[in-house]
């Protein structure tokens, strides 16, 4: 449940007579657009923070002009800052709450359809006034005639074919990409076009988030401080959904929950430990946890609402997970390396080292406290060569799952700055490690296992003198000096040697030919300094891409020294 917002002027995607060539048209300028702006804050022109945040303003009101699609969109991007500046991500977020609401007549008539009588014979009472609007439907309180108080969810008018135009457009934007970006081929771009398709049908099937609902609850039963919405399949179709009226204070409004009694700190503690049943346990989660899908009681107790973005984990899957997580808890960088790489999140490479190096690197700094970007310059050599190879790559399916953790971390550090998942989820794994249940399954044995496993491990840890002598040799085996470092630096400086001579090359060329065509011109050979001239023109091309590359690198390297 988003909070309110006031009426707007209807968006062209919401007219019934919208041409789909227009909306083609619409939506590849667009892109092209921001593909420019992108471009341009990476090279330097026009990149002060003003500016920046002008092209954020403009791709939020585009986003919302384009309609749904777009503006999921733009939701899964709100918690990307590694794939967009600082500004683009904090206007983005935005999208979460100031989502223009459509007509209460359409409204209706959408529940008069779908339910086939007059509203007042399925509620007693109506609030022609929304509460919240959504990018895919808007909400409205109401009565039913046995007395309960209910909130009805109406989707926006038109949504199918808008989908299935708007996912027709981006494919064919997708496969440019593929063909003509060199650098989005390390992406698998069409199989997460494929699943963010599949997954935003599902959502606008109200029925089906009904059964997820109903399935959350099942699996939350038992939890003292988890609270799920009660759906009423009488009056829910494929169009509208009415759930128990359960209202609460926004989960990241730290200073209302402060103000009221209730630890900020506890909040993220259930929050964490409700997540991670959810992805280790159950094998099912809510897709998209933003503010706006979360409340917390006044008796401290938390509330989720919109099941309409759920993903599963296959069982294969879990078990990766299980084993990946009590690694990073452990510090074990060759599980965490190796089931990286059976998840495909880490192409095998011949030479893991410089993953490995990065992996173990990251572990021992950042697990036991908050991240600071400053400590990052440490790796920054590290990264660099990595990167150069290019290993990482995201499959499909974890997309859903990188964006519901990184919401949550935002959610998250919104109540605690200090936050850290790794101690926030420390009780979590006491509570497995205690448990009485011994096997509900291979999933939840192989979790409890992993658990005691930990635990153990932590009760055998060495002292840290040795700690300190067995990383001091394993520096030594693996040749981790400052030497090697800088040889890092030294290919970076040859690579751009070799550009600068290329570019030299180039240059000589090109006045050389131009100088040779001036001189036939002028001695009357018209044939040949055509030629020579069409030589210097090519070479005068190839000379503005070899300098063009030469200061990209440049930059690049600026920014990989701090």
């Amino acid at each position: 449940m988003l909070t309110t917002v006031t009426a707007s002027q209807p968006r062209r995607w919401q007219q019934r007579n919208y041409s789909p060539l227009t909306r083609q048209v619409e939506v590849t300028v667009s892109a092209a657009k921001l593909g420019i702006y992108l471009w341009s804050d990476r090279m330097g022109f026009q990149s002060g923070s003003e500016n920046r945040q002008k092209r954020a303003e403009w791709l939020v009101d585009t986003l919302i002009n384009l309609g749904p699609t777009f503006i999921k969109i733009g939701q899964a991007l709100s918690t990307r800052a590694d794939l967009l500046p600082l500004e683009y991500v904090r206007a983005l977020v935005k999208l979460q709450d100031q989502v223009p609401q459509f007509p209460v007549d359409q409204a209706i008539d959408i529940i008069e359809t779908e339910m086939g009588m007059p509203l007042e014979q399925v509620y007693k009472e109506f609030d022609r006034e929304p509460i919240a609007a959504a990018s895919l439907g808007q909400v409205h309180r109401a009565v039913l005639h046995t007395g309960e108080e209910v909130v009805v969810k109406v989707q926006r008018p038109g949504l199918d074919k808008l989908f299935d135009l708007d996912f027709e457009i981006l494919g064919k934007l997708v496969k440019f990409a593929k063909r003509r970006m060199k650098g989005v081929k390390h992406f698998d771009l069409e199989a997460i076009h494929q699943e963010f398709c599949e997954i935003l049908h599902r959502e606008i099937d109200y029925v089906q988030e009904g059964m997820n609902a109903e399935r959350f609850r099942r699996n939350f039963a038992d939890h003292e401080y988890i609270l799920v919405p009660r759906i009423y399949p009488e009056f829910t179709t494929r169009r509208i959904l009415t759930m128990e009226y359960m209202p609460g204070i926004k989960v990241n409004d730290r200073h209302s929950l402060e103000a009221i009694g209730i630890n900020p700190k506890d909040i993220n503690h259930i929050g964490i430990c409700a997540y991670l049943k959810q992805l280790l346990q159950d094998g099912f989660f809510q897709a998209d946890p933003h503010p706006g899908n979360m409340a917390v009681r006044t008796d401290g107790k938390l509330i989720f609402y919109d099941f309409g973005m759920m993903a599963e984990v296959m069982p294969i899957n879990q078990g990766q997970m299980v084993e990946t997580f009590f690694a990073v808890l452990r510090k074990d960088t060759d599980q965490v390396v190796k089931t990286m790489t059976d998840m495909g999140l880490v192409e095998n490479m011949a030479d893991m080292t410089p993953v490995r190096r990065i992996i173990k690197l990251l572990l021992e700094k950042f697990s036991e406290k908050p991240v600071e970007a400053q400590a990052f310059r440490s790796v920054r050599n590290e990264l660099y060569a990595v990167f150069e190879q290019q290993p990482f790559r995201l499959p499909a399916r974890m997309t859903f799952i990188i964006k519901a953790l990184t919401t949550l971390d935002g959610v998250a550090r919104d109540l605690d700055p200090q936050y850290n998942l790794l101690i926030a989820a420390k009780p979590f794994v006491k509570s497995l490690a205690t448990s009485s249940i011994q096997n509900k399954g291979s999933g939840m044995g192989q979790l409890v296992k992993q658990a005691r496993g930990y635990l153990g491990q932590q009760i055998n840890k060495p002292h840290p003198t040795e700690v300190a002598v067995v990383r001091l040799e394993q520096k030594l085996e693996d040749g981790e000096l400052e030497l090697k470092v800088k040889a890092f630096d030294t290919d970076r400086n040859l690579q751009l040697v070799q550009m600068a001579i290329k570019s030299l090359m180039y240059a000589c060329i090109t006045g050389f030919t131009a100088l040779c065509g001036t001189i036939l011109l002028v001695g009357g050979y018209k044939g040949g300094a055509v030629f020579a001239f069409v030589i210097a023109t090519v070479m005068m091309f190839q000379l503005g891409k070899s300098l063009i590359r030469w200061m990209l690198r440049e930059r690049i390297d600026r920014l990989a020294q701090g």
